[in-house]
């Protein structure tokens, strides 16, 4: 094996979106690493298991694994140990922790997570709603979102309303436009608005790459040409100063984006939402 490259295996009964996630935060605390991973999904039987252990014979490396069967495990144990190969059971520290908390056994049924219940379609009538209530449509449904996210063009609303509808939200978005006034259902909306905005530059260069991307043809109302409104820097030093300020101005808590992922945001507007919603139970108490 190439010593300046790592090999990992993951080896999950399920999606392994979990593994992947759990690999990639680790692997991101090294400075530039060359690391290729091998994802082995929904293995539920020993000839997968045995198609496995074939890739991982033919480029080495170790394992990160995530299955519950007791027999599949046991033999991944002795194939490991038979081929010196590191292996890590991922959910075990966490599964042993909280079988003595609560005091139950486990069930090892593979992909648990997935089952289709009340959570599964509140993610799916979520992501319905996100679609529906891109770009400021359908306003008079808004009524019925958990969060709104306003922002000019460009500032990331719509992936961070995906990401969270896969939580189970319904997030809207609305554009803020100078000269065109937010929906008269922000004025006093039943959920948190949260404003995000981001550095000028950066604003820019996103911007850029969207005309790059949908040729010379304009949004109406926004896009005026190639070299206007849209991407001038002191135009969008405004744009993006009068949508601070109507934000301040409506007691919006914003978000910068500008160094943030679209999980950094999310996790950010999970975080206003829950003060939202305490300061909203404390009041009949004041």
């Amino acid at each position: 094996m190439d010593s300046s490259k790592l090999n990992i295996h993951l080896i999950s009964d399920a999606t392994g979106d979990t593994l992947s996630a759990m690999a990639r935060a680790a692997i991101a605390q090294f400075d530039q690493p060359q690391v290729n991973y091998h994802r082995w999904s929904l293995i539920r039987t020993r000839l997968q298991l045995h198609r496995v252990f074939e890739g991982i014979q033919a480029e080495p490396g170790p394992v990160l694994c995530s299955l519950v069967d007791a027999a599949l495990r046991t033999e991944i144990d002795e194939f490991c140990a038979r081929s010196d190969t590191k292996i890590i059971h991922v959910l075990d520290p966490v599964m042993t922790l909280l079988q003595e908390e609560l005091g139950l056994p486990t069930k090892h049924r593979p992909g648990r997570q997935y089952v289709l219940d009340a959570d599964y379609f509140r993610r799916i009538d979520a992501m319905h709603y996100v679609i529906s209530h891109d770009d400021g449509q359908a306003d008079r449904g808004m009524a019925e979102a958990d969060v709104v996210l306003v922002g000019v063009s460009r500032s990331s609303k719509t992936p961070t309303c995906f990401y969270l509808a896969n939580r189970g939200i319904k997030a809207a978005n609305v554009p803020l436009v100078p000269g065109i006034e937010p929906p008269e259902l922000l004025k006093d909306p039943g959920c948190p608005v949260i404003g995000l905005t981001i550095d000028p530059k950066s604003l820019i260069d996103i911007r850029r790459h969207r005309l790059q991307l949908i040729g010379t043809g304009a949004q109406p109302g926004i896009i005026k040409t190639d070299k206007g409104d849209y991407v001038d820097f002191e135009m969008v030093e405004k744009e993006l100063l009068w949508a601070r300020r109507l934000c301040n101005m409506r007691g919006w808590p914003t978000i910068d984006v500008t160094r943030r992922s679209i999980e950094e945001t999310s996790a950010a507007v999970l975080k206003l939402m829950d003060n939202w919603h305490q300061k909203r139970e404390k009041k009949p108490a004041e």
